[in-house]
């Protein structure tokens, strides 16, 4: 049963010498809001909220964090305990249904998901219209908003049945949209996926398999990056979310919806951060400069920042950075990387910020995004492509956003309003009196 938000009370405010009350809402967890919906039609006047930081778009029941607490619960289950015992398949299943699958339901999810891998056979001519060079999350928006072109026949929102395709189509999809823009980049011709390995197995497959050889996926490399997808899976109403949303509320089909939140996604202040975190790495070098660089951080007034410590949500530490550590230092040792000269400076890095009463006291401790990259480029990732794996495991916490949006009956087109501080009304003059 759908829980819906609950009337707590009401707040009064008083403004221009008129009182208005304004109901005070709770939801299942979390703090009150306070619902100013009414706000502009009895009092005419609206709030300011840059960057929407105070502001409650929509109801959702899909994903709740709590910062201070280092929270993340996907439909209420923590996400250490799926990212442990679950599969990213079985999670996709549970953001989109709001329930964990019985055995035949999994079965028969998955196989869905597995038979509808491959792309349509004109689609590979998409990505040689691109230069070699070109980055992967440029190929990325231009090649799934082209996805409508090709399965239009699943693009109408008020058919439940043509919206669960088309879900289904894009979970299935991205992993071969995304390999073959690294295949691309990198000069290697397209792998096709193979559907009687699993979704991480398929796209690692892809990605490193090559014609005159075949790549044995390894079951460790397999289950990290099944973690990486699963703990990367949904992060509430962030940047790309909300700009799902907001394109999903004009009526916009899916594909250009997903499209959109990879756009959103690509921008270095969200998506980048693991990419960011590994550049700080390079930019270091060695273990015998890292004295040097923990003097800068700890120095207020020096530009410098160490990336991939700390998070803006969580002000405890990030609940996923507890999985994907372990992931990582499985991973390394996996590979016999950890002579890598970059993968010394990280390891050294995340020993200090660990133990050094700076961090500990300020709890800037690893995140999530310091561990993934370390583990990518293990794995033989560029970093142009961490985001392009971002954007896949999202793209179901994605959907379910925008499917959720689509059946909220209470859902209206995106309009944020603004504080207009331009010139006030004037005359035209003609160019021979100006």
């Amino acid at each position: 049963m759908k829980n819906k938000t609950e009337k707590k009370g009401s707040a009064q405010l008083t403004i221009n010498g008129k009182t208005i009350d304004l109901p005070v809402l709770g939801g299942s967890v979390g703090p009150d809001v306070i619902d100013i919906r009414t706000l502009y039609r009895d009092a005419g006047v609206f709030t300011y909220d840059p960057g929407f930081t105070s502001t409650g778009s929509c109801e959702s029941q899909i994903t709740y964090i709590d910062g201070d607490e280092g929270v993340l619960l996907y439909r209420g289950y923590p996400i250490d305990q799926l990212a442990e015992n679950s599969s990213f398949i079985e999670v996709s299943y549970l953001l989109l249904h709001g329930e964990l699958p019985s055995a035949k339901e999994l079965e028969e999810f998955d196989w869905t998901i597995r038979r509808h891998t491959m792309l349509h056979d004109q689609f590979d001519q998409f990505f040689r219209g691109y230069r070699r060079d070109a980055h992967p999350m440029a190929v990325m928006v231009g090649t799934v908003g082209a996805l409508a072109a090709f399965y239009h026949d699943s693009t109408d929102i008020n058919d439940p049945k043509a919206r669960t395709i088309a879900s289904h189509r894009m979970i299935a999809k991205m992993p071969t949209i995304a390999a073959r823009a690294f295949k691309y980049s990198v000069g290697q011709p397209f792998i096709s996926p193979r559907n009687e390995l699993d979704y991480a197995s398929i796209f690692l497959r892809m990605c490193f398999a090559v014609p005159a050889e075949d790549y044995v996926v390894s079951p460790t490399l397999a289950r990290a990056m099944d973690r990486i997808f699963i703990l990367h899976a949904d992060h509430e109403q962030n940047a790309s979310t909300s700009t799902v949303r907001l394109a999903g509320s004009s009526g916009a089909n899916p594909f250009a919806c997903i499209a959109a939140g990879i756009a959103s996604l690509w921008g270095p202040a969200h998506g980048g951060a693991n990419e960011a975190a590994l550049n700080m790495l390079e930019e270091i070098g060695s273990v015998d400069r890292i004295p040097e660089y923990i003097k800068r951080a700890k120095d207020k007034d020096d530009p410098f920042r160490l990336m991939g410590f700390g998070h803006r949500v969580y002000k405890n530490y990030d609940p996923r950075a507890k999985v994907m550590r372990t992931t990582c230092h499985e991973v390394l040792d996996e590979l016999g990387v950890k002579n890598d000269p970059l993968l010394q400076v990280a390891m050294e890095l995340e020993r200090i910020a660990l133990e050094d009463p700076y961090f500990v006291e300020k709890k800037l401790y690893p995140n999530i995004d310091f561990y993934s990259g370390i583990t990518l480029r293990a794995m033989g990732f560029p970093t142009e492509m961490f985001t392009v794996l971002f954007a896949l495991a999202r793209t179901v916490g994605w959907i379910a956003q925008w499917s959720e949006m689509i059946e909220d009956p209470t859902q209206k087109i995106g309009r944020p309003r603004q504080v207009f501080t331009g010139a006030t009304e004037r005359a035209y003059l003609p160019v021979s009196k100006r």
